[in-house]
């Protein structure tokens, strides 16, 4: 699939979401190029339909910087209780729901707007569908203090650890200034059991694997099918 109709089908899926955001709402946004076309619909009904929010929280600067842009007020997600919806992308979606995130490098946040939701609504195209969790690198957010220990422990379990690099070749450097290790595992022979090994390593801030988390999926098709999935 080219990117131009990647890039249709994305907004097609994002155009759909924007219309279920309730008006004066909570909203929680993620990051990621299909989020983009998502603010952009935003955008549009704010400025069609005089469509207003209580507040709203993102999982990343560009996210935050493009939704300013378009005249909303964007708040730090200490500033509210739960959001009443957020709407991301996912790198990989399963069948049953469950996705890996993080491929732009803001898991962290992204976990945490998602865990304080009400309801999760991803948008991807029909290429970030798969049988089981896999076909993408899965990000492991790491502390530089013990991030050594963590790689060589990775290697010893055989998860096939690789050092995140930004475009000078030096290693990624997150938003809370950790470094990310990628483990090249596919598929994923047991995610749950995996979240659960990561979750107690010492050393780990968090990973990409959101499981049980989301309650609707938005899937554009290439034959021009808008498909919804729920829980």
């Amino acid at each position: 699939m080219d990117k131009q109709k990647q890039d249709e089908l994305k907004k097609e899926a994002a155009t759909k979401a924007a219309m279920m955001v309730e008006r004066d709402s909570v909203l929680g946004v993620g990051t990621g190029s299909t989020v983009a076309f998502f603010i952009d619909a935003l955008g549009k009904r704010k400025e069609e339909e005089n469509f207003s929010l209580k507040h709203i929280v993102t999982t990343s600067n560009r996210s935050k910087k493009q939704l300013e842009s378009l005249g909303f007020k964007v708040d730090e997600l200490s500033d509210i209780d739960q959001a009443d919806l957020t709407v991301d992308g996912a790198d990989r979606v399963d069948n049953e729901l469950n996705g890996i995130k993080g491929g732009g490098g803001a898991l962290t946040l992204e976990k945490n707007v998602a865990i304080n939701s009400k309801k999760i609504i991803w948008i991807v195209d029909e290429s970030k569908l798969v049988d089981r969790l896999g076909d993408f690198p899965l990000p492991v957010e790491v502390l530089p203090i013990s991030c050594e220990q963590n790689f060589r422990r990775f290697q010893e379990e055989g998860l096939k650890p690789q050092w995140r690099l930004d475009e000078n070749g030096n290693r990624y450097v997150t938003h809370y200034g950790n470094y990310i290790i990628d483990l090249a595992i596919d598929p994923i022979p047991v995610p749950h059991a995996l979240a659960d090994y990561l979750d107690h390593t010492v050393g780990v801030v968090e990973h990409g694997l959101f499981l049980d988390m989301c309650d609707e999926v938005i899937i554009a098709h290439s034959n021009g099918e808008i498909e919804e999935k729920k829980r």
